[in-house]
């Protein structure tokens, strides 16, 4: 089966009641992680890739496993690009074989995020690519995205519909309450759901998409620091009101931050309890199925799409 864009997906989720987990990719084992859980929870899934990984791990490297992950699994899986900040790094990751593309114009005025988001649409519609675009500031830090809590805002209703009308885009991610990082709540969680309600009432069907939505489970928190981390106070979104959001027209749920919590809390582990070892297989192992593990934990309890292929 060949990369495939998110548009049935996000179809068959908006009938359901269930959201597509959209997992980022750094290297090869998270990857493997992934692909493990979905073939067993039998479950559509997005891969993405952020301005940060395409650095570290070099686009080519990416694709070609991200294609060895398709032939291996024959799941259907969307390659996406997360938070492209410009018309030229969507344009490049389309070009290369990319079946999604977000373009991030939230840091700029509502008409210029308007003209940005609809130039690269016209680009990728014209190659069979979907698109992605962000009305609204999710405050927080991952990887090239670095957002104030002053400058982050909530995204309008009003202005999400003139948005997509405007735009033509596919799926829009907005903000709510979620945020970036390790550190999402200083107080108690809460999300925004009666906005929620009202985006979604008023873009009947369209898929709407949640940034920043990791758990940042405390027992992952808990080992690193238990291990030699420095995580105090992290805090992540409530799972119950991440499945909450599925059920109201959010199709697409982007989850990074714990998938980097797992790993490096095995790996600290590990390490810790063998300090004599050093052949990274035997450390990188045990994180790859920490990897696989908490993601069926998300397909199977949070995102609601297991057995839905």
């Amino acid at each position: 089966m060949p990369l495939i864009t998110s548009s049935e997906m996000f179809k068959n989720a908006y009938k359901g009641g269930y959201a597509v987990g959209a997992f980022n990719v750094n290297n090869m084992e998270i990857i493997q992680g992934i692909i493990e859980a979905a073939k067993e929870e039998k479950s559509p899934l997005i891969l993405q890739v952020s301005a940060g990984a395409r650095k570290y791990a070099n686009p080519i490297y990416l694709r070609k496993l991200v294609e060895a992950a398709v032939e291996d699994s024959d799941l259907p899986i969307c390659l996406h690009l997360d938070h492209g900040e410009d018309f030229e790094i969507c344009k490049a990751c389309i070009d290369n074989g990319f079946t999604s593309v977000m373009i991030d114009g939230s840091k700029h005025p509502f008409e210029e995020n308007i003209r940005l988001t609809k130039e690269v649409v016209e680009y990728a519609h014209a190659r069979g690519v979907v698109v992605e675009a962000e009305l609204g500031r999710l405050a927080g830090v991952e990887d090239a995205v670095s957002v104030s809590a002053k400058d982050a805002t909530y995204t309008d209703p009003a202005q999400a519909v003139e948005f997509v009308e405007r735009t033509g885009v596919d799926s829009l991610a907005i903000a709510i309450g979620t945020s970036h990082g390790a550190y999402k709540f200083k107080g108690e969680p809460s999300l925004d759901f009666e906005r929620l309600q009202e985006i979604s009432s008023r873009l009947e069907g369209f898929p709407l998409v949640l940034h920043g939505a990791s758990s940042v489970m405390p027992e992952f928190v808990a080992k690193c620091n238990e291990f030699g981390g420095e995580l105090p106070g992290a805090k992540g979104v409530p799972e119950d009101m991440l499945r909450r959001a599925a059920s109201m027209g959010v199709c697409k749920i982007n989850i990074d931050t714990d998938l980097r919590l797992a790993m490096t809390a095995t790996i600290r582990e590990y390490l810790t309890k063998n300090p004599a070892e050093f052949d990274p297989r035997k450390y990188l192992g045990p994180a790859r199925d920490a990897i696989k593990g908490i993601v069926s934990h998300k397909i199977k309890n949070v995102l609601g799409s297991s057995n839905t292929l």
